[in-house]
């Protein structure tokens, strides 16, 4: 499987959905290994096993052994991170947000490849989950080692058609 099959299971009133995954596929704004980590980081982050397999298939000879195993890192410790600091900053009470998480966030220190692709996986992923304070936290890391704002937009483009794939099949599935 790979986003062109996936691209054929997406029904036509999603059609906006599918021409939107082949645009992005052949996105040049980011680098290869920048845009296919956050294609795999925010399938993993939908949680959809159709859009799963397509993705990890495409990205299987186009990202290295190290990127392939960050952009799903990225996707683990994000999906933590994401509902902690979410309800940190939702919650009425603002002295949650002065403790200390206590929480293990090592890959974050050392992910295995370019600090500012792993920042970007993480905020492609922050962006499907929906947490605005990590998606500040993740944009301002990013924004200064480097990119641009048309780069994160780029990756916020592939977060958000990856998870409204997911969704669309998620639905097609249950509706079945």
């Amino acid at each position: 499987m790979s986003i062109d099959t996936l691209r054929d299971q997406i029904p036509d009133y999603a059609k906006d959905i599918r021409l939107n995954l082949g645009t992005l596929s052949s996105e040049t704004t980011l680098t290869d290994q920048q845009k296919w980590g956050s294609f795999l980081a925010a399938a993993l982050a939908s949680g959809n096993a159709t859009v799963i397999k397509a993705v990890n298939a495409e990205v299987a000879d186009k990202l290295s052994p190290e990127a392939l195993n960050a952009a799903k890192a990225a996707a683990a410790i994000m999906g933590m991170n994401n509902v902690y600091y979410r309800s940190i900053h939702l919650m009425s009470a603002k002295d949650y947000g002065t403790l200390p998480a206590k929480l293990r966030m090592n890959i974050i220190g050392k992910p295995g490849v370019e600090k500012v692709d792993f920042e970007l996986w993480s905020l492609a992923v922050s962006a499907v989950n929906g947490c605005g304070m990590c998606l500040d936290s993740h944009e301002k890391v990013v924004r200064d080692g480097g990119l641009s704002t048309e780069q994160v937009q780029t990756a916020l483009r592939i977060a958000s058609t990856v998870h409204a794939a997911a969704a669309v099949l998620t639905g097609e599935e249950a509706l079945a």
